[in-house]
């Protein structure tokens, strides 16, 4: 996608100079992943203790497990 943005000339020179990149847009798409990437932790930590699971992780799969043979007929189908 192209667009025009204003951006201050002082940050995309510390961008590009943190970064290591030449070019604007890579430096940018390379900011832009990181900070999804940190929100998105961020959020993921933020529901720590906030989550609970009555089964273990062995029941978990055995459910998977038994759901995915379940399914696998319909495949066979189409």
């Amino acid at each position: 996608m192209r667009d025009t943005l204003n951006l201050p000339d002082t940050l995309i020179k510390n961008l590009l100079q943190v970064s290591g990149e030449k070019k604007k847009t890579k430096a940018i798409c390379i900011a832009i992943e990181d900070y999804i990437r940190r929100r998105g932790r961020e959020k993921l930590l933020s529901l720590s203790g906030k989550v609970h699971f009555e089964l273990g992780w062995e029941e978990m799969e055995e459910i998977e497990l038994k759901g995915m043979k379940e399914r696998e007929p319909s495949r066979k189908h189409r």
